[in-house]
């Protein structure tokens, strides 16, 4: 049975007095004793109440452990003695003896007139608690109930509360609840003040309540006011919903790029046709799965850092997958991209059924760190998630270590001499052969590397390269072949773009409006955003 957060209606307003009172009574120590456990356990209605309102007060431990216990409804009565129960095991409430149960325990009956009273009691006791969260999660509770239904008898508490050491947090959430409070107060300047400061809160659970006062307010001074913070608010709001809108292209366009970028290698200057692409975007996954499996059985207490040295792993991996592609099948198809795409088509098939058959067919879970965990919020309802931003930044990593690569590197020299004049390329020496089994092992370990990112953010399964692969060749194709820089703004333009347009069209005619948009821009451009220029072309 959960405890539910809302009393009746008619015991609101002195449980908010209850609460006030357990504030400025809190620096007094009440010692928990036997009567007291006995009479909020199986008292009357009012004894219970104010037995419990002595215990919240009080800076002793099992007092308060007493009344939480409560609230959880993990009490029982036997005999005389209260005990809380966790699982099989109980304690005497009052001494902290371990106690045997027997069948004359009982469960305490908590009535709505004793759950409205705990839930007010409670947040009390954690406002005054130093722990943050705590106070944030009170703060919260109290914001959420002021603004559902305003009732002037708990500005004593908010304000007792504000006066003391908040979390900064908790404290904002506390203005806005006694902003919210006021705006019903029969002074007037109190209501300008408060319709000024909610209008600055940029949250959207302000705004219903600013038009249902609007509604109901007699004053035209401020009504002006309401509707000028109506007026702020719906302003801040539309800034907070485009750069949210811009954030999530962003982010789906970095999750494009990384799915690109070993394209753009394979097939941007190799030429090759890889359907096989998405399958090694799989088994970057995989791999990462694998090594978080491992660690959190062989270095549970490393766990947080599991992702670090997965990186590498399904790096590698997919890069000898590729290695070994290319040295069996696709070496001996440069040149014929029709049967390219053929034998890499079949080759993701037995990718994919090998995955299968070893992990089987059903979505295996990947667990973000600690570090890649919750979210920043800016602008009062802009929540920015902290996986995408570091993937995103992930993204310019691996785009900045692959640019240095082929434009600064020996390999990279070699790749770029073959790719433009294979045969000068072999008279001056060059094992074209190795160069291409590297270069394809260099794309299909990147292609690992965004499965590495990919499954942060979303299942990992057999299927999981098919969502990638046609938007990847989109992006290759529009960005422009073997053009580094065009695959950039590709994978950022079509992210942005789609995300814009669902917000208009919705997700289907948003990716139907794309694939119009590439096909016409193809038709009109087909060397695609950048060309081939001099010797290059």
């Amino acid at each position: 049975m959960r405890l539910h957060p809302h009393p009746h209606p008619w015991h609101r307003s002195w449980h908010k007095a209850l609460l006030a009172l357990c504030l400025s009574a809190s620096a007094l120590a009440h010692a928990l004793e036997p009567a007291d456990a006995l009479a909020l356990a199986d008292g009357d209605g009012d004894t219970r109440v104010a037995t419990l309102q002595k215990l919240a007060a009080s800076d002793d431990a099992r007092a308060q452990a007493l009344v939480r216990a409560l609230a959880g409804e993990a009490v029982q009565l036997q005999g005389e003695r209260v005990l809380i129960v966790e699982g099989e095991q109980a304690t005497d409430a009052v001494t902290g003896e371990a106690v045997i149960l027997t069948d004359e325990a009982a469960e305490v009956t908590i009535n709505n007139r004793l759950r409205g009273a705990l839930e007010t009691a409670l947040a009390g006791m954690d406002l005054l608690a130093g722990d943050p969260a705590r106070q944030a999660a009170a703060a919260r509770r109290l914001r959420a109930s002021s603004f559902d239904d305003p009732d002037p008898a708990g500005l004593p508490l908010i304000e007792k509360a504000l006066a003391g050491d908040l979390d900064p947090k908790a404290r904002q959430d506390l203005e806005l609840a006694q902003a919210a409070l006021l705006l019903s107060s029969d002074d007037e300047t109190q209501r300008l003040q408060a319709a000024a400061k909610l209008g600055e809160a940029r949250s959207p659970i302000v705004r219903p309540l600013l038009l249902q006062r609007l509604e109901a307010e007699p004053s035209e001074a401020v009504k002006t006011a309401l509707k000028a913070s109506l007026a702020t608010l719906d302003r801040s709001l539309m800034v907070s919903n485009t750069l949210a809108q811009m954030f999530t292209g962003i982010s789906l366009g970095s999750i494009l790029l990384l799915a690109a970028l070993g394209l753009a290698i394979t097939y941007g200057l190799m030429g090759v046709i890889n359907m096989a692409h998405g399958e090694l975007i799989m088994i970057g996954a995989y791999a990462t799965w694998l090594v978080q499996t491992f660690f959190r059985q062989a270095l549970p207490e490393w766990f947080d850092w599991y992702l670090l040295a997965a990186l590498p792993v399904a790096f590698l991996t997919s890069a000898l997958v590729g290695a070994v592609m290319e040295r069996s099948v696709i070496r001996f198809l440069y040149g014929r991209p029709l049967e390219t795409l053929l034998a890499t088509w079949g080759l993701s098939l037995v990718l994919m059924q090998g995955v299968r058959s070893l992990f089987g067919a059903q979505n295996v879970g990947v667990e973000n760190p600690s570090w890649m965990s919750g979210s920043m919020t800016l602008l009062g309802n802009l929540t920015l998630p902290w996986n995408r931003i570091l993937i995103v930044g992930f993204a310019l990593l691996v785009l900045g270590g692959v640019a240095l690569l082929i434009a600064r590197t020996r390999l990279g020299l070699f790749v770029r001499g073959v790719t433009q004049n294979r045969p000068i390329a072999s008279c001056m020496g060059v094992n074209t052969a190795r160069i291409d089994t590297y270069a394809f092992a260099l794309g299909s370990g990147i292609a690992g590397l965004a499965g590495s990112a990919l499954s942060q953010i979303g299942n990992v399964g057999p299927d999981l390269g098919q969502s990638y692969i046609v938007d990847s060749f989109m992006v290759v194709v529009l960005g422009g072949v073997g053009q580094l820089a065009g695959t950039v703004y590709a994978a950022l333009g079509l992210g942005v773009l789609n995300k814009f347009l669902e917000g208009w069209t919705g997700a289907v005619l948003a990716k139907i409006a794309v694939l119009v948009f590439i096909i016409v821009f193809i038709q009109k451009r087909p060397q695609g955003i950048f060309a081939l220029k001099g010797r290059q072309a």
